[in-house]
């Protein structure tokens, strides 16, 4: 149960009529997440189409089972307008109200309150300049709201947006106000609503004309949320939790899923982009980074994790890690806290599971660590909190080479776009910071070219000097996929910044990793994903036949690299590395099996499907340059590494005593390594 008493939080979800999947998906997830109140939209004019009392004779009562409605009754069936539109006020006034008659009759048993239209003094949603004054507005909604009191039924004016005290006058002056038992606002700070004067004090305006007119209507905060067009979700939770403050008795929050691209919005069809990214998930039904705080920790987390931002500060040195909260960039942000250095996270925090290292991190290492919200692509916002870098470890980017096949675009954006924003703000430093660039073994291709043999159920190159040291920074680069374009394009760009543009920079082309703090996926980081699904006792897809290979390499051992080539960029700069297990460290798919049957006792339940586009049936890295150029070598065996793994994600689930908190605690695994 959440601790904060304040207004109670719903939801707004527009449905499409006819669409009973998306409706009945959309039922589970706001149970999910403990959501009690729901406003929806009745549309006049839907009602009045082929299919409409169909469609609603199925929708209210389905909602009703879960929620407490606040239908919102709106939209002007064009054939029944002064003008052919939804917004136009009806030619004859009072057939708004039998409209309402006729939906209290058939629906009432399903909700307490009604909604009388929405936003009437947006010209989108009420026509006035076909109704100077709202005169037509009032008598219609003063007739409908006159008779829903007779009916039983609780009236709420639809929401004011703009919120405006001024229009709330006019409509006591025209008389409606007697009707009312609700008084509805809209507020979309940072979307919609002017800079200047803020929604709580617009709000006790509104509640100033009610008190000057001794009037006992609560107030409601109908429609309220905020659009992530800009990639900034993390705004969406701290708008979320400032709602959670305001003086209202009720708060919704649009909506729940992003409008589908291919859907016109209220406005027209993409005439104004912010339309399409209210959701507090994306239109596939990915969760955002509220939904995800909110689903896991209440509305309670979600107003904590408002509170995690730290202000910038200039007067110290500090070392930024752009996807710090990510796995690899939450091991290098503890190791340079731990040597006492100040830490800058920069992550929007997109990545399921994160969360959990930035807390992790703020309570090991306090004020050490920093928290910057930004997005790659918010190349402005970037620039600002880069101010007062001193070392710039760029880890934050689209991973997964199948979500690149599913949306190239936003992988284009974030990996190539957002290497260059960073490239950029580092550039304009008065002190230009270096730049270490995770890169991927991907940007060499798929290795066709390399004659290969089955030897013990595993792939291995034919020619031994593969096999001895596997692909060097010499084998040209062959971009597959669009990952691998655009993590190869970015790679590129990094080396071509430290000849041409003055920022010191190195690239790491980097193999498998893994380790502590990764919760592996089916698209990336698949040790871990392995391990988990074992431990979760779910079955594990392979693709293709089981039998490639890779290096992979343990994440201290990444660690240590970064950190040296941060020490030594002088020589480094302009260079591109390798970096991983190497030869010593590789291991296949079905080995990775057997390693898991002898860490839990049992062999997963395996699922087979085909090989997916660009999978390298061998990868090995041959990482002598990088130990050439300074010492390095990994230190990890894939054996000890692989159950230390384990070991972690055993504790981290809370199926062991405690976690390991250093090297030093992992002494027990030597006998399995």
């Amino acid at each position: 149960m959440d601790r904060h008493v304040g207004p109670a939080m719903g939801l707004l979800e527009w449905f499409w009529m006819g669409d009973r999947e998306l409706a009945e998906a959309s039922i589970d997830e706001l149970r999910e997440l403990g959501v009690r109140h729901l406003r929806f939209g009745v549309s006049w004019a839907d009602f009045l189409r082929d299919g409409g009392p169909e469609w609603y004779d199925w929708l209210i009562p389905t909602l009703a089972r879960h929620f407490e409605l606040l239908p919102c009754f709106l939209y002007t069936p064009p054939s029944l307008g002064e003008t052919p539109s939804t917004a136009s006020p009806p030619r004859n006034l009072k057939d708004y109200a039998d409209f309402l008659d006729v939906c209290i009759t058939r629906y009432g048993d399903h909700f307490e309150y009604v909604e009388l239209w929405n936003e009437a003094n947006n010209l989108i949603e009420w026509n006035y300049g076909l109704d100077r004054g709202w005169t037509k507005f009032c008598e219609m909604v003063g007739n409908a709201a006159s008779w829903a009191r007779q009916r039983g039924k609780k009236t709420v004016l639809g929401g004011m947006s703009p919120i405006d005290p001024n229009w709330l006058d006019t409509m006591f002056d025209n008389g409606l106000m007697r009707y009312i038992d609700v008084v509805g606002v809209h507020g979309f700070p940072g979307s919609y609503d002017m800079p200047g004067e803020s929604w709580a004090m617009r709000i006790q305006r509104v509640a100033d004309v009610l008190r000057a007119h001794d009037h006992p209507a609560e107030l409601w905060l109908t429609e309220t949320g905020y659009s992530t067009w800009r990639h900034d979700e993390f705004e969406q939770v701290r708008v979320v939790a400032e709602a959670g403050g305001l003086p209202v008795t009720r708060v919704y929050l649009l909506s729940l899923r992003n409008l589908a691209a291919e859907r016109p919005s209220q406005a027209g069809f993409h005439n104004d982009e912010r339309d399409y990214h209210f959701g507090i998930k994306l239109a596939d039904g990915r969760p955002k980074l509220l939904y995800r705080l909110w689903a896991t920790h209440g509305l309670d987390g979600v107003r904590d994790a408002a509170t995690w931002p730290t202000p910038l500060r200039r007067d110290v040195p500090v070392s930024v890690v752009t996807g710090g909260a990510g796995f690899i960039g939450s091991n290098i942000a503890t190791r340079l806290a731990a040597e006492g250095r100040r830490v800058r996270i920069v992550d929007s925090l997109a990545r399921p599971g994160v969360e959990d290292n930035l807390t992790w991190l703020r309570e090991r290492h306090g004020d050490l660590i920093e928290f910057s919200p930004c997005d790659m692509r918010d190349r402005h916002h970037l620039a600002e909190v880069m101010g007062g870098a001193t070392e710039i470890f760029h880890l934050a980017g689209q991973v997964a080479v199948t979500s690149s096949l599913d949306d190239p675009i936003t992988d284009f954006d974030i990996n190539l776009g957002g290497a260059i924003n960073v490239l950029e703000a580092a550039r304009r430093q008065r002190n230009v910071p270096p730049v270490i660039f995770a890169s991927t073994n991907k940007v060499y291709g798929g290795l066709e070219d390399i004659a290969l043999e089955v030897v013990n159920r595993r792939y291995q190159p034919v020619d031994q000097a593969w096999l001895r040291h596997g692909v060097s920074e010499s084998r040209p680069l062959d971009f597959h996929s669009p990952y691998g374009c655009s993590k190869g394009g970015a790679d590129q760009y990094i080396a071509d910044y430290a000849r041409c543009m003055g920022v010191p920079s190195v690239v790491f082309r980097m193999s498998c990793i893994y380790g502590p703090r990764q919760f592996g996926t089916e698209d990336q980081g698949w040790v871990a994903h392995f391990l988990i699904r074992a431990l979760e006792g779910k079955p594990i897809t392979l693709y293709g036949d089981g039998m490639q290979v890779r290096d992979i390499l343990f994440v201290d051992d990444v660690v240590e690299a970064y950190l040296l080539a941060a020490r030594r960029m002088d020589e480094l700069a302009g260079r591109a590395f390798n970096l991983g297990g190497g030869p010593s460290n590789t291991i296949s798919l079905l080995q990775l099996l057997d390693w898991i049957e002898d860490l839990a006792g049992r062999r997963p339940e395996v699922e087979w499907s085909s090989w997916r586009p660009g999978d390298q049936r061998y990868y090995v890295s041959d990482t002598r340059r990088f130990t050439e150029a300074t010492g390095w070598r990994a230190t990890v065996g894939a054996r000890e590494g692989v159950a230390r793994l384990y070991r972690w994600l055993r504790a981290y689930r809370g199926m062991d005593e405690a976690l390991p908190q250093s090297a030093g605690e992992w002494s027990w695994l030597s006998a399995a390594s």
